[in-house]
């Protein structure tokens, strides 16, 4: 999901033809393998770029077999890649291949790289790329079509949400060392979701965001209770992270057209009749993220529709579409300096995050894919389905 980001004066074009701003460009290890959909997005920690990706061998048969497992690590200055490591599969041969085997994005607590895979398993490494420890997810059989969710740092553990089909729906907690398991909580009250939790601040003590299908939640990470929920209205499928600005939570319900809904999350209990702020109407579903600035929220959704929204009220500032090409499912990021990069290896824009649709720039590296971009040290990585892109001043 997309996030404010301590960056500034990224460059608002690049061109990979003439190389204007490209810093510098790596080729994903694919070898002789084609690259399964990949949507997994690049992280940066300790100066290291690290992204995940499935390989399949020439002529494979995809329903009846698992690509390679990869997690490689580029240096951040150059592009060099420093190593690339060949995991397990875990026990999940999918048969709907639609989602692929790598949608989760890694995460990084700056000692170890730790990164879910839809085959289900959960690897942690050293920042050198040596194994530390696997965990299967078990029950796999109860996913609908992948498993998407990003494995999200909290303190000393590593939190992996699994909403899924039946009674088999669970949040954990590893230990970042170890991979041992701290805690489990079962969360009987939902289904499948393929949505990323958002930690956030509320009160000064932390809650994770979750979107659920029959509301949206407050989990406390320590133990994975559910600390609030807001009803819906109705069963949704959530695709999409919350994202949280001027003390409320902005989240649009799902894929197919569902509501959203704008709360206070400092309640207990079911808090639908007291901290709903504003119920959102259905908006076309799109599998990217919000990202906020002051109390305006920016969304996307299909066709290609960029949303602006006062958060504070809910009012509908703008509904912009977009130039043919910009991909509805990626995440835009925000700078420090108020700029929206709705950015790709393929066609990126620039906007300006005001009340009123400002285009500042729009570029296409031509290497499209649904990955959205990792933003630092004044450099804008983004992730193609052939190569690895460095955007920045040159």
């Amino acid at each position: 999901m997309g996030v404010i980001q301590e960056e500034a004066k990224l460059p608002l074009l690049w061109d990979a033809k003439t190389g204007e701003n490209i810093l510098w460009k790596a080729p994903l290890p694919f070898g002789n393998g084609s690259p399964d959909h990949n949507q997994g997005s690049p992280i940066v920690a300790k100066d290291r770029v690290f992204v995940t990706s499935c390989v399949w061998a020439a002529n494979a048969d995809r329903k009846a077999t698992q690509p390679e497992h990869h997690v490689t690590c580029y240096r951040l200055a150059d592009g060099k890649q420093l190593w690339d490591r060949i995991v397990k599969p875990g026990p999940w041969v999918i048969s709907d291949l639609r989602g692929g085997y790598a949608a989760p994005t890694p995460a990084s607590d700056g000692k170890r790289v730790y990164a879910a895979f839809g085959s289900s398993i959960l690897h942690a490494l050293t920042l050198d790329g040596k194994p530390v420890w696997s965990q299967v997810i078990p029950d796999h059989a109860a996913f609908d079509v992948a498993m998407a969710v990003s494995p999200i740092v909290f303190g000393d553990t590593v939190i992996q949400l699994t909403d899924r089909k039946s009674s088999k729906a669970t949040i954990q907690a590893f230990d970042a060392a170890t991979g041992k398991q701290r805690w489990q909580r079962k969360r009987e009250k939902t289904s499948f979701g393929h949505a990323t939790p958002v930690l956030a601040q509320v009160k000064g003590r932390p809650q994770l965001l979750v979107s659920a299908t029959n509301a949206l939640q407050g989990v406390d990470p320590n133990n994975g209770e559910v600390i609030w929920s807001c009803k819906w209205g109705r069963v949704i499928w959530p695709v999409s992270s919350p994202v949280m600005t001027k003390g409320l939570v902005y989240c649009m319900g799902g894929r197919g057209g569902h509501p959203g809904l704008i709360i206070d999350p400092g309640g207990t209990g079911d808090v639908t009749a007291t901290h709903l702020k504003t119920k959102l109407g259905p908006s076309p579903s799109g599998l990217g993220s919000p990202v906020a600035y002051g109390d305006l929220v920016f969304r996307m959704s299909q066709p290609g529709v960029l949303l602006c929204v006062r958060i504070t009220n809910g009012e509908e500032l703008f509904k912009e579409r977009l130039p043919q090409g910009i991909d509805p499912a990626i995440s835009p990021v925000v700078t420090a300096d108020g700029l929206i990069f709705i950015a790709s290896a393929g066609k990126t824009l620039v906007v300006r995050a005001v009340e009123k649709f400002e285009l500042l720039g729009e570029s296409d590296l031509g290497d499209n894919s649904h990955a959205s971009a990792a933003v630092s040290e004044g450099k804008l990585i983004l992730k193609g389905k052939k190569y690895l892109w460095c955007v920045g001043k040159e």
